[in-house]
């Protein structure tokens, strides 16, 4: 495990963050105390889960017949009267 001050961070994150993505292991200090640790990311853990690409299912509900209106316009026009 590396060690970074809160300051040599500061100055230059990108190299840091290089060794990070390569899989080292950071202890960040500040007045030689730890104040935090930076680690890679754990490629099995999944803290969002991926979106579903089965796409719309929108065509498989039943369909709505309109009884207070002769047409989406007209109803959508009451709404907008009331």
């Amino acid at each position: 495990m590396k060690t970074i001050t809160v300051g040599q961070l500061r100055q230059n994150p990108t190299a840091m963050l290089a060794d990070v993505e390569a899989g080292e292991t950071y202890q960040v200090t500040r007045h030689n105390r730890e104040i935090a640790r930076i680690v890679p990311r754990a490629h099995a853990i999944e803290l969002i889960p991926r979106k579903s690409r089965t796409g719309s299912h929108l065509a498989d509900l039943p369909r709505h017949d309109l009884r207070s209106a002769a047409s989406v316009d007209e109803l959508l026009a009451n709404e907008r009267d009331r």
